[in-house]
């Protein structure tokens, strides 16, 4: 028996001794009380035993990695920014402490968190300058598609029902659910060889050879593009919260980089530091609804499939991503005019013509064609295991205790590195002008 078993195993007796005394309606007997203590002194001498060693071992594990690396040159890890935390050391990270102890730089009660750091700045090659590094393993353990709490103004009360905490409504990301590929652990530029050209085949004579032919390639490039955000925390939220403000703040800050991310990967406009998004990717086919836009119609809708189709890049996960408008448009026009049955939108887990429809408000709904400005809606088709979002290192946090000094506040930034690519751009087809009004 191990001494996790070990300490499960004391845990167990102490909760049937209480169990016990509470079915029998008494209290610990003077020598139920003290053989309790003890059972509770051992769990918790085995714990600190079960710590120091897992800490010396991950201490251990980050001395002979730079020799690991150098014997086996070749593979790349999966996620270089990943630093073989264990589960239980996931579970105990703690974003809140990590940044109580960057305020005062003082790490003494966050000796997980800054060795974290410390690990993570090592495997990607970099210097904090003032910030901390969050590992991914820890990150890779959250769901970013959940929506978060607002501000912390209204959690500190007598009487707070923190179990009917309103959410803040948000959008819902689509790339995930649609089936982007995501690429994480990067480090620098990265460069995907893509074969863009076959050989040719041709019909010979007798004793006659074929005209020599050879493929072509070229590359598919990502580089990092930073997106940030940062909150307000007021020292007093910190401490007094009676929500989780470990929840609060790890999943705002972690939402809002994700949402933009997303938004990033279909209208990106590849300028002002973004990333270039499906919408602004060059060679993608395009299915016009006029001039001045139109009401998305089934012929529309079997234009984008066709598109695909005919570049034979239909295949993988195939999927449309459109926003609530164009859904609730679709919902109500019929597959033939005049008629009032057999929508085009139907139900089921494949409601447009047999395939999955992912829907979000992330999606466009302000774009602009002709005469109609600011009101067309995008509708994009394709297999988005094509589309690849690449993550660079952890998520930076830097904590600034003094803009906000007068008032006790303290400043939390987050920062993340990140790039879009399509891998074939004939695997997607867009309709940028649909209105739905």
């Amino acid at each position: 028996m191990n001494k996790r078993e070990k300490r499960l195993k004391l845990l167990a007796d102490a909760r049937a001794m209480l169990n016990k005394a509470e079915t029998e309606g008494r209290d610990l007997t003077t020598e139920e009380s003290t053989q309790y203590d003890a059972l509770l002194n051992q769990a918790d001498t085995l714990m600190q035993e079960i710590e120091r060693e897992e800490r010396l071992a991950r201490m251990e594990s980050q001395e002979q990695q730079p020799a690991r690396d150098a014997a086996r040159p070749t593979p790349v890890p999966a996620n270089v920014a990943q630093i073989g935390m264990t589960t239980r050391d996931v579970q105990r990270y703690s974003l809140v402490r990590a940044i109580r102890a960057a305020m005062t730089n003082d790490w003494r009660d966050a000796e997980l968190e800054r060795e974290a750091s410390q690990a993570t700045a090592q495997r990607l090659g970099r210097e904090p300058n003032g910030s901390f590094f969050v590992p991914a393993d820890w990150l890779e353990s959250r769901d970013l598609t959940v929506g978060t709490n607002s501000a912390g103004g209204y959690t500190v009360s007598t009487d707070l029902l923190a179990q009917n905490f309103i959410d803040l409504l948000r959008n819902r990301m689509a790339l995930r659910q649609a089936g982007a590929t995501m690429l994480t652990g990067l480090i620098g530029n990265v460069a995907i060889p893509r074969q863009s050209g076959g050989a040719t085949a041709y019909w010979v004579a007798e004793n006659t050879a074929p005209t020599e032919s050879a493929q072509t390639f070229d590359q598919v490039t990502m580089s990092p593009k930073t997106v940030g955000a940062f909150t307000d925390i007021s020292r007093r939220l910190l401490n007094q919260s009676s929500i989780d403000v470990e929840m609060l703040v790890r999943t705002d800050l972690a939402t809002v980089l994700a949402l933009a991310i997303d938004l990033a990967g279909l209208h990106g406009t590849g300028s002002s530091n973004q990333p270039t998004g499906l919408a602004a990717t060059s060679g993608i086919d395009s299915v016009a609804g006029g001039t001045n836009g139109a009401a998305p119609t089934w012929a529309n809708i079997v234009g984008l499939e066709t598109a695909v189709a005919a570049a034979n890049a239909d295949l993988g996960r195939m999927a449309y991503v459109t926003n609530a408008k164009v859904r609730g448009k679709l919902k109500s026009t019929p597959k033939v005019s005049g008629t009032n049955d057999n929508m085009i939108w139907s139900d089921g887990a494949n409601p447009l013509n047999g395939y999955a429809a992912v829907t979000s408000n992330q999606v466009s709904s302000a774009l602009t064609k002709g005469s109609s400005s600011g009101v067309c809606s995008a509708i994009f088709f394709g297999n988005w295991a094509d589309l690849l979002i690449g993550m660079w290192g952890g998520l930076d946090i830097l904590v600034d205790p003094y803009t906000g000094s007068t008032a006790g506040t303290v400043r939390v930034v987050a920062l993340q590195d990140v790039d879009v690519a399509v891998r074939h751009a004939e695997s997607f087809a867009a309709m940028l002008d649909a209105l739905t009004t």
